[in-house]
């Protein structure tokens, strides 16, 4: 057995990362890499990438419904509206990670959220916009931190005044979200990804401005 894949107490041939963590190896079996077109989860996703640099998505994860809690379900039109009191609530709140500026970043890439819905059909839309062709990765050690679409995509969001959109960041966003799949080729939910990608309807697209 490679050393990038672990087989679990389930028997189940896997990507390493998960270690034996439950709600981590959940995660990897469920979410990561399935296409997602709804545009609160793919917002949602962003901001908790952008909350997510510089510590583990296990983190991330673990805190993840606190996080929703705390940002009306990342609905960017409620968001949108946050104030300067609204941020210092948040930074009390020992359920999240309490940085201001990544908290002012979700207040501002909601409004930008807004501002780009005006120039496509929608969110949704933008974002598969910017899905690659497929990759295969044997090994984790062939899996990129970025690639020229992340990089283009965070160039993209940086103009239209986005946050916390860098180049790795936005990969780790097209990986979560299913713009890539990038469980490795022995990885029993490749095949189970790589299905719901094909049967996946993807947003319209609308030419990037």
């Amino acid at each position: 057995m490679s050393d990038q894949i672990i087989s679990g107490l389930d028997g189940i041939d896997r990507c390493w990362w998960p270690g034996d963590h439950e709600d981590y190896i959940a995660y990897h079996d469920l979410e990561w890499g399935r296409p997602v077109a709804n545009e609160f989860r793919l917002f949602e996703k962003i901001c908790l990438e952008g909350f997510q640099a510089g510590l583990s998505w296990l983190t991330i994860l673990r805190k993840r419904e606190a996080f929703r809690s705390s940002f009306e379900g990342f609905n960017p039109e409620i968001v949108a509206n946050f104030k300067a009191r609204d941020v210092e609530r948040l930074l009390q709140n020992k359920g999240i990670v309490r940085h201001r500026g990544k908290i002012e970043s979700v207040i501002n890439n909601a409004q930008k959220f807004l501002e780009l819905k005006k120039e496509f059909d929608s969110f949704s839309s933008y974002i598969w916009a910017w899905e690659p062709k497929k990759i295969t990765h044997k090994s984790s050690n062939s899996v990129p931190a970025s690639t020229k679409e992340s990089i283009a995509l965070s160039k993209d969001l940086k103009k239209r005044g986005w946050s916390f959109v860098g180049p790795t960041t936005m990969y780790a966003f097209m990986q979560s979200v299913g713009l890539v799949n990038d469980h490795l080729l022995s990885c029993k939910f490749r095949a189970d990804v790589e299905e719901e990608l094909h049967s996946f309807k993807r947003p319209i697209r609308k030419e990037l401005l």
